[in-house]
C-alpha cells in the first residue's frame, strides 16, 4: 500500500462522517496524477506554502502601519493563528485538519498591502470593485506560477472564496473545513487586534466592554479558549442533530459580534489610526495611477495582463501583490525628489 492511501484509510477511520476525505475530492480543474505520499489537501497546502504570494504576507499591515516593533502582528503572523486556530476546532469536531490548513494559509493570500485600506482603494479604483477573498482565488488560480497557477483542488479553493463575512446572510462554504476557517478567522484577528492595539497604548483593557468581558474571558488566552470550546461544542450538537454547520452559541457569538463592533468603532475605523490610515490610501491611490498612466514601467507578465484583460485589471492584480515596503519604496522612487549633486 502506498503512503498516501494509509493516510486516505485512516481518515476513512478517524473522521466523522460529514467530514470532507480526501479519497472523495471533487478533484482539480486539470486532472494530475495522484502525489503517492500526500494526500490532494497536503499537496494544496505545500503549493501555497512555497509560493511567493504567501512569503510576501509576511510584510503586509494586519492592522498596524510600518510598526517596527517585533511583535505587532502582519498578514503572515495572523495567518498562522488562524491556522492553529482552525486546526484546534477541526480536530475537536473530527474534520480533514489538511484541508483546514491548506484553506487557512490561504486565505488572505490576496489581501493588498496596508490591510483593509489598500483594499478600500482598490474596490473604488477598480471597475466592478475588488474584494481580497476574490483576488486570493485570483492569485491561486491565475497569477501565480507565471499565469499558470497552482491547480488547487475545489474544496480549497471555496473555502478560501468564503472566509469573509460574518452575518447569517454571507455566503458560508459547502465543506465544513471551510466554515470552521471563517470563523477562526474572526476569533483570531478580533483577540490579536486587542491585543496588538493595547500593545500599541491605543486602548487600555479597562475600555473593552465589561459585559462582553465577562462572558469570553479577561485575557487573550481566556478569550480564545472560550471561543474555540464553544464552536467546538456547538458544532458537535449541531451535526448530532442533523443541522450541517458550523456554529457558536448564541449567546457567545453575540459576544463576539459585539466584541468585533467594539474594535471597528474604536480602532478599525476610529480616529486614532485616521491619518495613518489616509496616508496609506494616498501612497496606494498614487502608485496606482503612477501604473495606469505608464503601463509599459509595470513588469512583463502584468503587461500582458494589460493586452488580455485590460488597463484596470492588470494594473490592480500589480497592486495587490505589493508588500507595503515595496509599495512604499515605488512611491518614493516615483514622487520624492532625489538629491542631485552637480
Amino acid at each position: 500500500m502506498i503512503v498516501r492511501e494509509k493516510i486516505e484509510k485512516i481518515e476513512n477511520l478517524s473522521l466523522i462522517k460529514e467530514a470532507t476525505f480526501s479519497s472523495n475530492s471533487k478533484g482539480r480543474k486539470i486532472r494530475e496524477r495522484k502525489d503517492e505520499i500526500r494526500t490532494c489537501f497536503m499537496v494544496d497546502r505545500d503549493r501555497i506554502v512555497h509560493c511567493k504570494s504567501f512569503r510576501r504576507l509576511k510584510h503586509k499591515t494586519q492592522v498596524y502601519i510600518k510598526t517596527w516593533g517585533d511583535h505587532y502582528r502582519t498578514r503572515l503572523t495572523h495567518t498562522l493563528e488562524v491556522c492553529q486556530i482552525a486546526k484546534t476546532i477541526g480536530k475537536g469536531i473530527g474534520l480533514n485538519e489538511d484541508l483546514i490548513e491548506a484553506i487557512a494559509i490561504g486565505h488572505d493570500i490576496g489581501h493588498v498591502a496596508f490591510a483593509h485600506n489598500g483594499e478600500e482603494v482598490l474596490n473604488r479604483l477598480l471597475p466592478g470593485g475588488f474584494k481580497h477573498n476574490e483576488h486570493s482565488v485570483r492569485v491561486l488560480t491565475k497569477l501565480e506560477n507565471q499565469g499558470r497557477g497552482m491547480n488547487l483542488t475545489e474544496e480549497v479553493l471555496d473555502g478560501i472564496l468564503k472566509h469573509s463575512g460574518f452575518s447569517n446572510s454571507a455566503s458560508k462554504a459547502f465543506t465544513l473545513e471551510g466554515q470552521v476557517v471563517r470563523f477562526s478567522d474572526k476569533i483570531a484577528y478580533v483577540n490579536h487586534d486587542i491585543d496588538d492595539s493595547i500593545r500599541a497604548k491605543l486602548l487600555k483593557e479597562s475600555e473593552l466592554p465589561k459585559d462582553l468581558i465577562e462572558v469570553l474571558g479577561k485575557t487573550h488566552g481566556k478569550r480564545v479558549d472560550t471561543l474555540v470550546k464553544d464552536c467546538i461544542y456547538s458544532s458537535i450538537n449541531n451535526i448530532n442533530n442533523g443541522i450541517i454547520e458550523i456554529a457558536l452559541s448564541e449567546h457567545i457569538g453575540k459576544a463576539l459580534i459585539k466584541l468585533r463592533e467594539f474594535m471597528f468603532e474604536k480602532i478599525y475605523k476610529g480616529s486614532v489610526l485616521k491619518t495613518e490610515r489616509d496616508k496609506a490610501k494616498f501612497v496606494l491611490e498614487q502608485v496606482f495611477n503612477y501604473f495606469l498612466k505608464n503601463p509599459d514601467k509595470m513588469p512583463s507578465f502584468y503587461r500582458t495582463i494589460v493586452e488580455n484583460e485590460g488597463l484596470y485589471r492588470g494594473t490592480a492584480d500589480y497592486i495587490a501583490g505589493m508588500s507595503d515596503d515595496y509599495c512604499l519604496l515605488l512611491f518614493n522612487s516615483i514622487y520624492v525628489p532625489k538629491i542631485v549633486i552637480y
